[in-house]
């Protein structure tokens, strides 16, 4: 029963939990019509401390699609935010005019903070550089919907792996499912934080193994998972340039992955994926950011207890 839960994180959700939603999320893309009433009378605030397209827009449009309202801020200083209101009391105020509220804020832990401040059902958007679980279910979902499923696949994370949310977030869900075999390939620069690889996977058992180049992997992969260099969390700005282009997908060394395999990609991106691969029927980036609006659709449906 997920009625009035948080989700902050994947791991807040029981695997049996994500099969249920992606279930249903899967019921809505086949049927739109017969959910598109179930949240009439209910309003969403979505609380956007750090910038966003897809995912402030995707969850936007999912609640509209379920015949719900929306309101909130994309930008803090358009609000209390800026006279230095505490984030707890931002959200005992939006408690008294919402029934859910998403949540993106730059520093790690601050969901948590707003989930402790009130009753409703609280989902993090994103939180610096540590969790994005829509995304993770966006995701899954995607690869369970390309790929046929999960478990035995051979997945590459390819990028910036230090910073990437997405890619902690993700981690943390494919650590319980069996046999999958993760490729990490990044530059030693921004390798996966010792925190993901001791209390994730090494505490999992993960099959995982380090790589620098793509090149050395990308004929191995079920799965390729790019990631942009983020600029926004570096402190120095010849870092950011020196390894922004470190790796950039293009049709020659699309020549070296499988047949079957599949490319995701979080957006947004920057110059990582060359624009020629959209035309490559094994991308799937644009396909799993449509998937996420269902996917959240499902997610709000079942914090709120609403039915077709």
């Amino acid at each position: 029963m997920l009625k009035n839960k948080y989700i902050l994180e994947p791991m807040d959700l029981t695997v049996e939990e994500m099969d249920e939603i992606f279930e249903l999320a899967e019921d809505i893309m086949e049927n739109p019509a017969k959910y598109a009433h179930v949240a009439d009378g209910k309003i969403m605030a979505t609380l956007f401390y750090e910038p966003s397209t897809r995912t402030r827009l995707s969850f936007t449009a999912a609640m509209l699609r379920l015949g719900g309202q929306v309101m909130g801020f994309s930008d803090p200083s358009a609000s209390s935010v800026k006279k230095g209101e505490s984030i707890s009391d931002t959200i005992k105020t939006v408690s008294c005019y919402a029934d859910i509220i998403v949540m993106r804020h730059p520093k790690e832990g601050a969901p948590r903070v707003a989930a402790s401040a009130t009753d409703l059902p609280v989902i993090n958007a994103g939180d610096g550089g540590h969790q994005h679980p829509t995304q993770t279910l966006t995701d899954l979902e995607t690869i369970r919907k390309y790929k046929g499923g999960v478990e035995g696949l051979t997945i590459g994370l390819c990028g910036d792996l230090m910073f990437g949310r997405t890619v902690h977030s993700l981690i943390k869900a494919l650590s319980r499912y069996k046999n999958v075999r993760i490729k990490l390939i990044s530059p030693k620069e921004l390798v996966i934080p010792e925190y993901v690889r001791k209390n994730v996977m090494e505490a999992s058992g993960m099959d995982y193994e380090e790589f620098n180049r793509l090149e050395d992997v990308l004929p191995d992969l079920d799965v390729l998972y790019m990631t942009r260099v983020q600029k926004e969390r570096f402190f120095n700005e010849d870092d950011y340039i020196r390894l922004k282009d470190f790796y950039i997908l293009n049709a020659e060394k699309m020549k070296l992955a499988k047949p079957d395999m599949i490319i995701m990609h979080p957006l947004p991106r920057v110059n990582e994926i060359a624009k020629e691969v959209d035309d490559d029927p094994r991308a799937c980036y644009f396909k799993q950011m449509r998937m996420g609006m269902f996917v959240r659709m499902a997610l709000v449906m079942k914090l709120l207890g609403l039915e077709a």
